[in-house]
């Protein structure tokens, strides 16, 4: 059975633009999720994201046609997710983007994150970064 994990905003945005600090991990990242069969899981408010802070309007629209269309699993938020996900980041003072991706990643069966931002909410999956994944370190 094949692994899977979930990318966090900031990845998946260093994957579409080259131009980012940290794009070549990320496209040592895609190449591993492919050689080693995992199952590459986004969430569904990740694209309007993604499009709105992206410089490239085109080459974004383009790479969810030809790569998350295709290949990767677009979760769902439920609506007990978004009221878990309210009430966790008022009573905590949460990211609520991050907790509703953990708790949508969570409830999918994916087994980890795939983060730059170090203070990504956890909630109980193991949250990764990139040198953890492509190096094991």
């Amino acid at each position: 059975m094949s692994k899977k994990i979930f990318l966090d905003t900031n990845v998946v945005a260093d994957i579409i633009d080259a131009k980012r600090e940290n794009h070549t991990k990320a496209m040592k990242l895609m190449e591993k999720t492919v050689n080693d069969n995992y199952v590459v899981c986004i969430s569904e408010d990740m694209l309007t994201t993604l499009f709105y802070i992206s410089k490239n309007k085109k080459e974004t629209l383009e790479f969810f046609q030809n790569v998350i269309f295709i290949d990767w699993e677009i979760l769902n938020f439920t609506k007990d997710i978004l009221q878990n996900g309210v009430e966790l980041s008022l009573q905590n003072a949460l990211d609520l983007e991050d907790v509703l991706q953990c708790l949508c990643a969570k409830q999918s069966g994916c087994e980890t994150i795939v983060t730059n931002d170090n203070k990504f909410y956890n909630c109980g999956i193991e949250v990764k970064s990139y040198d953890y994944l492509i190096y094991g370190a």
